[in-house]
């Protein structure tokens, strides 16, 4: 990552550096000045009429979007070093083999489908449909 940075500000002034970075903390300040107006906003119109439920003021529509992001967070970049290695495994899936799905589902994903449903709704019976799938 440190390469990435050098690489990128290499020719950039000292002062066009400071801009960028000064650039980049108001715009990340006015996203979440706007993300809690937008969740207090859609809170405020739906909530109450739907469910009953009280307004919100705009920090707790902010505190809201922080709970909701550190329970539902998920895989999103939070710049962290310390990384969730599901999130890292799942990322770096390889599709490739996906392009065979379709070819394998008409050619044989019929028949291994009725087996394992047959398995599954018959368990205590011996399968008398067992390949060498199993």
């Amino acid at each position: 990552m440190t390469n990435f940075f050098t690489h990128k500000f290499r020719k950039k002034s000292p002062i066009e550096i400071i801009g960028i970075i000064i650039f980049g903390a108001l715009f990340i300040t006015g996203l979440a000045i706007l993300f809690g107006f937008v969740i207090m906003w859609l809170w405020n119109w739906l909530m109450p009429e739907i469910f009953g439920l009280t307004t919100l003021t705009y920090w707790q529509a902010v505190g809201l979007f922080i709970l909701l992001r550190i329970l539902i967070g998920g895989c999103g970049g939070s710049g962290s070093k310390k990384s969730n290695k599901k999130c890292d495994k799942d990322n770096k899936t390889d599709f490739s083999k996906w392009k065979h799905y379709d070819k394998f589902w008409k050619e044989e994903g019929d028949k291994y489908y009725t087996q394992y449903v047959d398995k599954k709704t018959n368990p205590n019976q011996d399968n008398p449909q067992k390949t060498d799938l199993e």
